[in-house]
């Protein structure tokens, strides 16, 4: 009910925000790319090659300190997504952990990884579980391991020998520590695109059979911040429809064996599959988008921006620039202009992070979330 009394506040504000009578006050979800680092070569993506390109890049990433800063100047969010590159490479990721959870208060904490440095990233997440139950014991914690396909067609996807093969011991490494930290969540989850979307129900069924807590797939986009706009990644909306329609069944085979809250976001995937799939044949926003409203994302070198999909082609401000002043970058009128845009429709995408905050947002799609969990 405490969560319920602090949300409704927010969604009357933000509907308010996206019609220019009030300012938007802070948003529902950060998301923070704490690094461009990586070690996976994906077909999908190309913010590997940054670095490669350009050594000294990495050298511009924010300092812990200026992490503090920013995340002082904020306030309380409630769900804190951590994006890379592989965010376990950061050596500082306990500690950008514990100052989000000093100053911004989440509710959730979600980190995805590519499960190249397996060792490397179950003793991160056992110094993460450690601090979070000693000090911050309401937030959960869900690590979510990339899985585009079964076996060496995963490795082929994102570039890199034998990484299927860690993916599923860090899985299942994971796995083990939930029972001390009730609080802990593993999820799988896949990148849908041209070189995956007509095997999904192999994949699915794979998954299916794992008995996981929750998985999450997204479409595979060109955004600027993956620096792949020349890249032919999306599948067509008919073969996106079929996995779709594909992945609904498995969903809905398990729904009454699920746990309240997992029925809950099971459902809201059942609705989001029908969004995206009309979004990518009507090219259009289906429900308004509150980008740059409730949700705000954080670039390695303190870009603010609506989303990821924007990125770099239009940031709102950087906080180098502002002193650190999240507020100042997220009420300026650079921001303003950004989502003037969004609010046109210049742009249209089916960005699974911000596509669940658009469905909160909006009504008819509550109802049909709802309609989905009474049927589940």
């Amino acid at each position: 009910m405490s969560y319920l009394k602090e949300i409704l506040p927010k969604i009357i504000r933000y509907r308010l925000a996206r019609r220019k009578i009030i300012s938007p006050g802070l948003p529902l979800n950060l998301t923070f790319s704490i690094t461009n680092v990586c070690q996976s070569r994906c077909r999908t993506c190309k913010i590997w090659d940054l670095y490669a390109r350009d050594p000294q890049k990495r050298r511009e990433e924010l300092t812990l300190e200026e992490i503090e800063k920013i995340f002082r100047s904020m306030g309380h969010i409630y769900i804190f997504n951590i994006s890379g590159g592989e965010p376990f490479l950061r050596q500082d990721l306990t500690d950008i952990i514990k100052l989000a959870c000093r100053y911004l208060s989440p509710g959730i904490i979600h980190i995805p990884t590519n499960a190249i440095a397996k060792t490397l990233i179950e003793e991160r997440v056992r110094e993460i579980l450690k601090l979070i139950s000693a000090d911050y014991p309401q937030v959960q914690l869900t690590v979510k391991p990339s899985l585009d396909h079964v076996g060496d067609k995963h490795d082929e996807i994102r570039g890199v020998k034998g990484n299927f093969k860690k993916v599923m011991a860090l899985f299942e490494q994971l796995k083990t520590l939930q029972p001390e930290y009730p609080n802990f969540h593993v999820e799988l989850g896949t990148v849908i695109s041209t070189w995956n979307v007509n095997d999904i129900e192999e994949i699915a069924a794979f998954v299916t059979g794992l008995g996981l807590d929750s998985y999450r797939n997204e479409i595979a986009e060109q955004r600027a911040e993956m620096f792949n706009r020349e890249n032919v990644i999306t599948p067509a909306p008919e073969a996106y429809e079929q996995a779709a329609q594909k992945f609904t069944h498995h969903i809905r085979t398990q729904m009454k064996r699920r746990l309240f809250f997992h029925r809950i976001t099971s459902a809201f995937r059942l609705a989001y599959y029908t969004l995206a799939v009309k979004i990518l044949k009507e090219n259009r926003q289906v429900i308004p988008c509150y980008a740059g409203i409730s949700n705000a994302h954080l670039s390695p070198y303190g870009d603010v921006w609506a989303c990821c999909t924007l990125g770099y082609d239009q940031p709102m401000g950087n906080l180098r620039e502002h002193d650190y002043n999240f507020r100042a970058v997220w009420n300026g009128s650079q921001a303003d202009t950004v989502r003037a845009g969004i609010h046109r429709g210049d742009c249209a995408c089916p960005l699974a992070n911000q596509t669940y905050s658009n469905m909160l947002l909006h009504t008819p799609s509550l109802l049909r979330v709802l309609r989905e969990m009474v049927r589940g």
